[in-house]
C-alpha cells in the first residue's frame, strides 16, 4: 500500500520539504542559536517517512545542549510541558500548532533496567554528550532505532544513523529486536505485545500481509508471553496491555487474531476463547468447521469484496471487531449433544446471552475501556453479542416496526454494527452447498429501508420521525393517571405511526378512542 523509499536520498528530499514548513521553523532557529547542537529526528517518524506513511508523531533528540538551555529556547516558541524532565524529556507544542500531539524533545539517554520486565522499572540517565548510537541502542526494534541528523544550510546534508540496519529490515518487512531479544524483552515485557502491534499496523489491513517477526524475536515473544503477569506480580499494567491489544486489532483484526493465538497471548490474556477450538457445529449449517474456524472466517470476511459492496467501507470499529471475536464464545459452554443430553441435534441454547456475559468479564478484566481515545464501550460489545442471533430467529416480516426502530434507529445502540456483525456471521456460516444464506439479512434490510422510505421522511433523511405525542399529552387528553398503561399506549401509537397509519395528533387521539372502546368490550 505504501511505497518504500529505495534509498536515503529520497528520504532526505522528503525531509527537506517537511522541515521547510513554518511549523518546523523553530528548528532552524535552534540550530542557528546553538551551532554546536546536533538535532536528530528519531524513531517512529523516520520509520514512517521511509514507508511514506503519514505521521504526526515527531520525536527529536538534541546533543551538546543542556536540558535547561533546550527548555529556555523552546519556551520562546511554544508551550513546554516538563512532565518528563527527570528523564531528560520535554514535551513541546509550537505556538502555531500543526500537530495532533505534543512533540518530544529529549537529550540522549541510557536506560538501566531493574530486569523485572516492568515497563516503569528502569532508571534513565541522560547525558547531552552521549553519542546518538548509544541512545538508539536502548530502543526496542531495529525499524525504530534509526535517526536522521538535521542540517539546514544550503551545503549541509542530512545524515542517516542506522547502526542496527533498520532500513534493511524495513525493506524486508521484518520486525526484529535491537540486540538480543531475550534481554530486550526482559527490560520491558510490554514490548512482547508491541512487536505484534507493529506487525499489524504495518500490514496495512491487507488480506495477505507480508510483514513478519524475525525468527529469534518471535521465539522470544512466545517464550516470554507468560511474563506479562504472574500470580504474584502484575508486570505489565492492564491499561498498557489494553492499549497494545486494541491497537493491534484495530489495525489488522485477522493478523492480530492469528498472532495472539500463535504467540500464546490468548492463552495468557483470555483463555476462555480457546475452547472454541474443537467445539463442533452442525454440518448442515456449518461445513466450514468448528467454532474457532467459523470465528476466524468471520474476521477474514471483513476484507471480503461482498462486505465492501454491502457497507462501502474498509474501516471497522473496535466494538464490531470484538463482537465478531466473542459472538460465539458461549457455544463451548452451552453445547448440548444427542449422545450426552438426549437432544435431537447439536444445540447451543442461549449461547448469545452466555457469550455476552463472558465477553463483559473479559473486557472488564483486561480494562479494554481504559485507553484514551481507544477504549471500547463494553456495554455496546455485550449488546451486539446478545443480539447477534436476531437474523437467525426467522419471521422477520412479522417483527414490529417499533422493534426495528429500537435496534436500528436508536442512536444509543450500535445498530449499523449489528447489521455488519450479522452479515459477517452469516457469511461465515457455510452450508454443504458452499453458499451462505443471506435471505433473512436482506429481509431485515428491506424492513429497515421501507421505514426510511415512508412518505413522512424528508429526502435522504436517515432518521425516523419524532413521536406524534408524549405521555403528558395522553394523560391530559384522556384524563389518565401516570402508570404502565401510558407506556403501552405510546408503544401502540408508535407502531401505527411507523407503519404510516397515523400522521397527526388528531389521528392519534381518534385511534386511541377506538382502542379504549375495544378494551371496554373486553
Amino acid at each position: 500500500m505504501f511505497p518504500f523509499f529505495k534509498n536515503k536520498f529520497f528520504l532526505f528530499f522528503k525531509l527537506k520539504l517537511l522541515f521547510r514548513k513554518k511549523s518546523f521553523f523553530f528548528l532552524r532557529k535552534l540550530k542557528k542559536e546553538y551551532p554546536s547542537a546536533q538535532i536528530y529526528l528519531v524513531g517512529g517518524a523516520v520509520r514512517d517517512l521511509f514507508l511514506s506513511v503519514p505521521t504526526q508523531d515527531y520525536d527529536f533528540v538534541v546533543r551538546n545542549l543542556s536540558l535547561k538551555q533546550l527548555e529556555n529556547f523552546l519556551s520562546l516558541h511554544g508551550k513546554v510541558n516538563l512532565v518528563g524532565q527527570n528523564f531528560g524529556v520535554l514535551k513541546f507544542t509550537p505556538f502555531k500548532q500543526a500537530f495532533f500531539s505534543e512533540i518530544d524533545f529529549a537529550l540522549p539517554r541510557q536506560d538501566f533496567s531493574f530486569e523485572t520486565g516492568g515497563y516503569r522499572d528502569v532508571e534513565a540517565q541522560y547525558d547531552s554528550q552521549l553519542p546518538i548510537e548509544e541512545d538508539l541502542s536502548r530502543r526496542d526494534f531495529t525499524v525504530n532505532s534509526m535517526a536522521v541528523e538535521l542540517n539546514f544550510g544550503i551545503l549541509k546534508k542530512f545524515i542517516l544513523i542506522d547502526p542496527y540496519q533498520g532500513q534493511k529490515d524495513l525493506k524486508a518487512k521484518v520486525i526484529k529486536s535491537v540486540g538480543q531479544p531475550e534481554k530486550r524483552f526482559a527490560e520491558d515485557y510490554s514490548r512482547l505485545l508491541r512487536g505484534i502491534r507493529f506487525v499489524c499496523q504495518l500490514s496495512c489491513n491487507k488480506v495477505n500481509p507480508k510483514w513478519k517477526i524475525e525468527r529469534e524475536t518471535w521465539q522470544a515473544i512466545k517464550k516470554n508471553i507468560p511474563c506479562l503477569f504472574t500470580s504474584k506480580r502484575q508486570t505489565v499494567p492492564y491499561e498498557v496491555i489494553a492499549k497494545e491489544f486494541l491497537s493491534a486489532f484495530l489495525a489488522h483484526p485477522l493478523r492480530a487474531f492469528d498472532l495472539y493465538d500463535q504467540s500464546g497471548a490468548f492463552q495468557k490474556l483470555m483463555p476462555e476463547i480457546l475452547k472454541m477450538k474443537g467445539c463442533p457445529q452442525p454440518q448442515n449449517w456449518h461445513s466450514e468447521g468448528d467454532v474457532w474456524v467459523h470465528t476466524r472466517l468471520a474476521l477474514k470476511n471483513l476484507y471480503s469484496p461482498s462486505f465492501f459492496r454491502e457497507f462501502k467501507t474498509r474501516k471497522f470499529s473496535l466494538q464490531l471487531i470484538l463482537s465478531v471475536i466473542f459472538h460465539d464464545i458461549g457455544k463451548p459452554y452451552t453445547i448440548q449433544t444427542p449422545a450426552q443430553d438426549h437432544v435431537d441435534r447439536l444445540r447451543f441454547n442461549e449461547h448469545d446471552v452466555r457469550g455476552g456475559e463472558m465477553a463483559e468479564k473479559i473486557c472488564q478484566r483486561l480494562k479494554l475501556s481504559s485507553p484514551p481515545k481507544l477504549g471500547i464501550n463494553i456495554d455496546n460489545v455485550v449488546w451486539l453479542i446478545d443480539h447477534h442471533m436476531l437474523f437467525s430467529q426467522g419471521r422477520i416480516e412479522d417483527m414490529k416496526a417499533s422493534t426495528i426502530e429500537k435496534y436500528f434507529f436508536n442512536p444509543q445502540k450500535p445498530g449499523l454494527d449489528l447489521l455488519k456483525l450479522s452479515f459477517l456471521d452469516i457469511s461465515a456460516t457455510v452450508p454443504p452447498s458452499g453458499q451462505p444464506n443471506f435471505t433473512d439479512f436482506y429481509k431485515m434490510l428491506d424492513r429497515i429501508n421501507s421505514l426510511r422510505a415512508k412518505k413522512y421522511q424528508k429526502k435522504n433523511e436517515q432518521k425516523l420521525p419524532a413521536p406524534l405525542v408524549n405521555g403528558h399529552e395522553l394523560i391530559k387528553e384522556f384524563n389518565l393517571s401516570p402508570g404502565p398503561q401510558i407506556g403501552k399506549l405510546l408503544s401502540l401509537v408508535r407502531e401505527e405511526q411507523l407503519n404510516g397509519k397515523l400522521k397527526s395528533k388528531k389521528d392519534v387521539f381518534e385511534f386511541l378512542k377506538k382502542v379504549y372502546a375495544s378494551w371496554r368490550k373486553d
